[in-house]
């Protein structure tokens, strides 16, 4: 198959699982079967555009031109590559938990679940592939679309509260802000192709360049950046393998996603010399006041979106720095995050599924109970710290290289500072659990692990955590490719 069907493989594929999904509805068995499946065959789709990537061939396809020079159009380059080999390839390990999940909590609902979560793989890897605004345009609203009855799941008046709030911030700032850029740049650079170095025209008014820059960074909301964060801790009200997908697989992921391929292919990083600071200071803002937040929630899943808001903001704060390191970073902290952050998530679920605790507070001596499921948990929190080995330390130490070769000193004290923070809401929670006597309720109210799917799930992420760390080669020669920067 040559990359150009590899591409349409890989759009279509998790279209036709989703129906397959729908007829199999009532064989539960069958339907998970076609799931699982699909998954692995669009991961494996994925994985033969790598090799041509990482040798610097660029796979196109264009589906139509309806106007001159707008066209619905794809096209490869390596943060494309690293968003969709995440995609694709949690979408399985995310599929193998939500059968234990799905069963062991005897949710309703679940063939609309799995054919939700199919069409918004679907989309996410459309995202990936994006060869224009247009097109990224068109498929990030579709995936906003698509994972309303997901984050509404239970059906519940909270449920539904949550997810207006989820569509009507995600929809509001593209209206309001991202259509607008997106029309603008067509404007005034005659496209809205991806290009390295840029789209814009050259001595563009630093006022214009600086409101440009400030719709999208605004307009894509999915990246969660103060004061366009409130959606993501309303969307917690979803099933645990919904928040996954919203926090590690797609959704979130396409937000700091397309912030990094706006600022390194549509303005170009020379472009925005001098016009990023204000962004780093917004940026720093979130990181700091999430992990405050998060530092006070007792909630467990609350506590993990705000440390998602946080994170996040790591990405924008790196781009914005606009050196070549940070941004190297940035790309890498998609990766770290989408593998440290699903198993958080993948663990929260374990712990309810198994013991039905959702506060931090009533964790006292699970670890004993659910060794698994807490070293996992361990692992990804220790990931996020930014301690090795693991993960999170590699992104971390590329940003900070950044950070110290521009001498960005508010930069390096926000680093350190979410640094001190993440420990002091993620230790707290690992000495509950190992460190404490299980409480009297737990003593009386015995339980195990959660169902072994979802525990072979979270122990296969955790491993993941690890294996970045210790064989980054091929995400960091993506990531260096998004940057620029050429091996000696």
């Amino acid at each position: 198959m040559n990359a150009e069907h590899c591409i349409l493989a890989a759009l279509v594929l998790p279209l036709l699982g989703a129906l397959g999904i729908a007829l199999a509805g009532k064989l539960p068995n069958l339907r998970e079967a076609i799931t699982l499946a699909t998954a692995a065959a669009l991961f494996a789709c994925v994985v033969q555009l790598l090799d041509p990537v990482l040798a610097g061939v660029r796979p196109e396809l264009v589906l139509l031109e309806p106007l001159p020079g707008l066209a619905l159009a794809f096209r490869v380059e390596p943060l494309g590559m690293l968003f969709a080999l995440i995609a694709s390839g949690l979408w399985i390990v995310n599929s193998v938990y939500s059968i234990g999940y799905m069963r062991g909590n005897q949710e309703k609902h679940q063939t609309r679940f799995y054919v939700c979560f199919a069409l918004s793989i679907a989309a996410a890897l459309a995202i990936a592939f994006a060869g224009n605004l247009l097109t990224l345009f068109l498929f990030y609203e579709v995936l906003t679309l698509i994972t309303y009855p997901l984050v509404t799941h239970a059906g519940t008046d909270k449920a539904r509260a949550g997810g207006r709030t989820y569509l009507g911030i995600l929809m509001g700032a593209s209206v309001l802000f991202l259509l607008p850029a997106v029309i603008y740049t067509w404007h005034v650079a005659g496209t809205t192709d991806f290009r390295p170095g840029g789209i814009l025209p050259a001595g563009m008014e630093a006022g214009a360049l600086m409101a440009l820059l400030a719709l999208f960074m605004f307009g894509i909301g999915k990246a969660a950046l103060m004061p366009f964060h409130r959606w993501l801790p309303a969307a917690m009200v979803a099933p645990t393998p919904v928040s996954a997908l919203l926090h590690a697989v797609a959704v979130v992921k396409a937000g700091v996603f397309s912030v990094v391929k706006v600022v390194v292919y549509v303005f170009g990083i020379d472009t925005l010399a001098g016009a990023t600071d204000w962004l780093v200071a917004i940026a720093g803002f979130t990181i700091v006041a999430a992990s405050i937040v998060a530092l006070h929630a007792d909630n467990l899943k609350r506590r993990l979106a705000y440390s998602t808001v946080s994170q996040l903001s790591y990405v924008i704060l790196a781009v914005a720095i606009l050196a070549p390191l940070s941004i190297v970073g940035a790309a890498l902290h998609i990766a770290a995050h989408a593998l440290g952050k699903i198993t958080l998530f993948f663990a929260a679920g374990s712990i309810y599924t198994a013991a039905h605790k959702t506060e931090v507070s009533q964790l006292d001596g699970i670890g004993h109970r659910m060794p698994w499921t807490m070293a996992a948990f361990g692992i990804g929190a220790l990931s996020l710290i930014g301690i090795p080995p693991f993960a999170g330390f590699i992104s971390k130490w590329f940003i900070m290289s950044g950070v110290w070769a521009t001498q960005n000193m508010f930069a390096a004290a926000v680093i350190l500072a979410s640094t001190l923070l993440n420990a002091a809401y993620f230790l707290p929670i690992l000495h509950r659990a190992f460190f404490r006597p299980l409480s009297e309720e737990a003593e009386h109210h015995p339980h195990g692990e959660a169902p072994l799917p979802m525990v072979i799930a979270l122990t296969c992420t955790a491993g993941l955590t690890i294996a970045l760390f210790f064989f980054p080669d091929t995400a960091l020669r993506l990531a260096e490719g998004v940057a620029g920067v050429v091996r000696p």
